[in-house]
């Protein structure tokens, strides 16, 4: 008599769980593959934007002297300290 339920051997069971684990495990490394992606491109972006508001300072620092210094001229690489010190070259 049968009942009307599939009987499914041990190893077909053993099959299907290893399976879905493999299928669970496959679907979690891409979801942190992504997480991943995004998080480096995220931290490239910071970090380019701080490289771009440091010359923009650097920049505006180095404008700001040569006015103070009544139009002196600040080479690329000055000391900043003996700049303010009024090293500057005329």
């Amino acid at each position: 008599m049968s009942d009307g339920r599939d009987h499914l051997s041990k190893a077909e069971i053993t099959k299907d769980a290893l399976q879905a684990g493999a299928e669970a495990a496959a679907q979690t490394v891409g979801e942190v593959a992504s997480i991943v992606t995004r998080a480096v491109g995220e931290v490239a972006a910071a970090v380019g934007g701080f490289a771009t508001e440091i010359f923009e300072i650097k920049d505006s620092s180095q404008r700001a002297l040569a006015e103070h210094g009544g139009g002196a001229q600040v080479e690329p690489g000055a000391d900043v300290a003996a700049l303010e010190e009024g090293d500057v070259a005329e």
